[in-house]
């Protein structure tokens, strides 16, 4: 069981370079129990591209979640409320 909730939401805008992207992160199990680090991302309005990164112990998932979190907003993301989903 997941302990705690874990889910960001991330856009960086920037019109002078036609830049409008989102990121999102969230800690969840899959079907088989299995602690999962999801990733999407893409241009605002779009579904995007999904990648899903298993670990054994969710320690290891909210470090690299934590890290990912730090390192967009290095690169300039800001922090949303959730947008909701592209379909």
């Amino acid at each position: 069981m997941i302990t705690h909730h874990f889910h960001l939401y991330f856009e960086r805008k920037d019109r002078s370079l036609n830049m409008a992207r989102f990121y999102v992160l969230s800690i969840e199990r899959d079907l088989f129990g299995d602690v999962c680090l999801m990733r999407r991302w893409g241009r605002i309005g779009v579904r995007g591209q999904t990648m899903v990164q298993r670990f054994g112990q969710e320690i290891e998932a909210v470090a690299m979640f934590l890290e990912l979190a730090r390192l967009k907003q290095s690169r300039g993301y800001k922090t949303l409320p959730l947008a909701p989903q592209a379909t």
